[in-house]
């Protein structure tokens, strides 16, 4: 069976933040949500996409009623996981057993040697992974994509992404390291996946300040020299001096032109959906060195900010 023709998911994760994208790109590309599961049952929103789909607050039943419709039409094709981080490690695992392809939201994984058994495990059913890593699909970054592509020129980068978090943030999951390995691999992730797409692998990487709310460093690659200034602390937007501050500002620098990655997000999990289903969609061996280098900056010792440090960082420290 190709996977153009694939059309029955399920999803693990309805309560959560980001499964909304999910529903709409599964429903958009013309495909059947089946069941889904989340231990919150606060997700009426399904019945405006799905409303016959089935729902269970219990994975034994969850697991249960996959196997028992797997000899029929309704059978899983793919499993959706937006749940916490730490568990995508265990739903991929259980999405490959059950005979299903596994599309994920990031990071796959926390600890970048859980990829090595996966894919292991992605040969032993003959079932892909698949990571949801949307900010690639951005036109401004295809456009830069293609027009860095066939030059050997060291590019000057900046990255200013500050995207400020209320209370609640710490309450969460997402606010437990243990769960969702912290600020780095929450949002983090996104840039540093953003940097090996468009500039190739980390050579160097420098950490000159981290705390729960920031992080801020240097990465050099082949194709560039990256700034960058992550933090989800408000105070922070009042050192940008901009009139065009809202609630956050994600801002990506290249050569002193600007790529602003607060605007046209519109169905980008519509186009990752897509591509999946047209076998273009991004595998661990896509993904991979973004995770590492998330690790590689977790681990790293802060130093003192040198020439190679973001404007910002200096005025923090």
């Amino acid at each position: 069976m190709s996977l153009n023709k694939i059309k029955n998911f399920a999803l693990i994760g309805l309560g959560g933040y980001i499964a909304p994208k999910h529903i709409e790109a599964i429903k958009k590309n013309k495909c059947n949500l089946i069941c889904s599961l989340d231990i919150n049952d606060s997700v009426g929103f399904i019945e405006k996409y799905f409303p016959n789909s089935n729902f269970f607050t219990e994975i034994g039943r969850f697991d249960r009623y996959i196997d028992k419709i797997s000899e029929t039409k309704d059978k899983i094709n793919f499993l959706s996981i937006c749940s916490p981080n730490y568990l995508h490690d265990t739903h991929i695992r259980f999405g490959l057993r059950s005979k299903a392809h596994v599309i994920c939201e990031k990071p796959l994984v926390i600890n970048p040697w859980n990829l090595d058994a996966i894919e292991k495990m992605q040969h032993e059913y003959n079932k892909k992974v698949y990571s949801i890593n949307q900010l690639r699909l951005h036109p401004s970054i295809i456009k830069l994509k293609n027009k860095i592509k066939g030059s050997n020129k060291v590019h000057d980068v900046d990255i200013t992404y500050i995207t400020p978090r209320g209370n609640w943030y710490k309450y969460s999951w997402k606010g437990d390291e243990n769960k969702s390995g912290g600020l780095l691999y929450n949002i983090g992730i996104h840039l540093f996946d953003l940097i090996n797409f468009l500039f190739g692998t980390d050579e160097v990487s420098k950490v000159y300040f981290s705390s729960e709310k920031c992080y801020s460093g240097y990465i050099r690659t082949k194709k560039a020299n990256v700034r960058y200034f992550l933090s989800i602390d408000n105070n922070h937007l009042k050192l940008i001096n901009t009139k065009k501050i809202h609630n956050n500002y994600k801002i990506l620098k290249v050569d002193k032109k600007n790529i602003d990655l607060s605007k046209n997000f519109e169905n980008l999990h519509v186009i990752s959906y897509q591509n999946i289903l047209n076998k273009k969609g991004f595998e661990i061996k896509n993904i991979r060195n973004g995770i590492e280098l998330t690790y590689k900056i977790k681990k790293s010792k802060t130093i003192n900010p040198d020439d190679d440090c973001h404007p910002l960082t200096r005025v923090i420290v």
